[in-house]
C-alpha cells in the first residue's frame, strides 16, 4: 500500500470506535481466547518474552497486563549519562527546537505552543531548546522510565484526534503529535523544565501514570490539568513513571542549553530503555 493511501484510509476509519473496541478486547479476560491472541501477537510481532519478568504467555489474564508485562532485573542497565533513554523504541527525530517549531518528518513542523495544549508560557521554556521523538512499536516494551531525576509539577491532559502514530503516518499527517491526544507531563530537573509527553493513537485503550493511575478513559472533551507543585513528587533516572496501554509515541522537551544528544544518535535508530541519550556526565 502507498504511503498516501495508506493516510487517507487514516482520515477515513472511525478512530475514535476502533479505540474503544480495542480497549474492551485488552482488558477482557477471555480464557484461552486471551491466550491465543497473546500467542499470534508475540509470533506476528517478534516480541522477545525472555526478556519479561513473567515469560509464561499462558499466565497473563488480559492482553493488557501482558502488553505492559514488566521486564527481567538487570536486562536494562542505566548507562553512567546524565540523561538515559527512557523507553525502547526507535528515533523519529531528534535535535534543535527551532524558536517554536519541532521537526516533524520532511515538510511538517509543529509548534510547542500546540503541543503543550496551547499554553504559551509553558512552550517558551523551551525556545531553541531540544527534543526527541521515540516511536514505539508494538513488539517494544510499554513502560516509560525517567530520563533523569525529576520534580513533578504538572499534568495536562490534551483532548485530540487518534492518527496512526507510525513512520508513515508521520511523513503523511501535518502536526500529528500536536493533533492526537495526549499526556503533557512537567518535571524541574537539574537541566530546567523538562516535558515527557505521551501521544495516543489509534487502538491505544489508554495511558497511566505511576502516581495518577490510568488518565485515559474517560476521554474529556477539553484540556484538563492538575498540579503538582508543592507534594514534592520526585522520580529518580530510570524509575517508571508510566505506560502505555497498546503502544505509541513519546516527545521529550528540553530547554536552551540544557543538554546535548549522544553523538551515535539518528533518525530511524533503534533504541534501548537506559541507553546514553546524551553525552556522558
Amino acid at each position: 500500500m502507498s504511503d498516501r493511501l495508506a493516510v487517507l484510509l487514516q482520515y477515513l476509519l472511525p478512530k475514535q470506535a476502533l479505540t474503544a473496541f480495542a480497549g474492551r478486547i485488552a482488558n477482557a479476560r477471555g480464557g484461552e481466547r486471551t491466550t491465543r491472541l497473546i500467542r499470534w501477537f508475540v509470533r506476528r510481532y517478534q516480541v522477545n518474552m525472555e526478556e519479561a519478568a513473567n515469560p509464561d504467555i499462558a499466565s497473563y489474564d488480559t492482553f493488557n497486563a501482558f502488553f505492559t508485562r514488566a521486564l527481567r532485573d538487570g536486562v536494562r542497565p542505566q548507562a553512567d549519562a546524565a540523561l538515559t533513554c527512557p523507553v525502547d523504541g526507535a528515533i523519529s527525530q531528534f535535535g534543535r527546537i527551532e524558536q517554536d517549531q519541532i521537526f516533524q518528518a520532511k515538510g511538517h513542523r509543529y509548534s510547542t505552543t500546540a503541543l503543550l495544549g496551547g499554553d504559551a508560557t509553558l512552550a517558551a521554556q523551551f525556545a531553541n531548546g531540544q527534543f526527541a521523538t521515540i516511536y514505539l512499536s508494538p513488539r517494544d516494551y510499554h513502560r516509560i522510565h525517567m530520563p533523569c531525576d525529576g520534580t513533578l509539577q504538572r499534568m495536562i491532559y490534551v483532548p485530540g484526534a487518534l492518527f496512526s502514530v507510525n513512520p508513515t503516518t508521520a511523513r503523511g499527517v501535518p502536526g500529528l503529535f500536536a493533533r492526537n491526544e495526549r499526556v503533557v507531563c512537567v518535571f524541574d530537573t537539574a537541566f530546567g523544565p523538562m516535558v515527557l509527553t505521551l501521544v495516543g493513537a489509534t487502538v491505544v485503550g489508554s495511558m497511566a501514570t505511576t502516581w495518577h493511575g490510568v488518565v485515559n478513559p474517560p476521554r474529556r472533551g477539553e484540556v484538563t490539568e492538575w498540579s503538582y507543585a508543592g507534594q514534592h513528587i520526585t522520580l529518580k533516572q530510570g524509575e517508571e513513571m508510566g505506560r502505555f496501554l497498546l503502544g505509541s509515541t513519546v516527545v521529550l522537551l528540553f530547554p536552551q542549553h540544557g543538554m546535548a544528544f549522544n553523538p551515535a544518535w539518528a533518525p530511524a535508530k533503534p533504541v534501548r530503555l537506559g541507553e546514553a541519550m546524551s553525552t556522558p556526565r
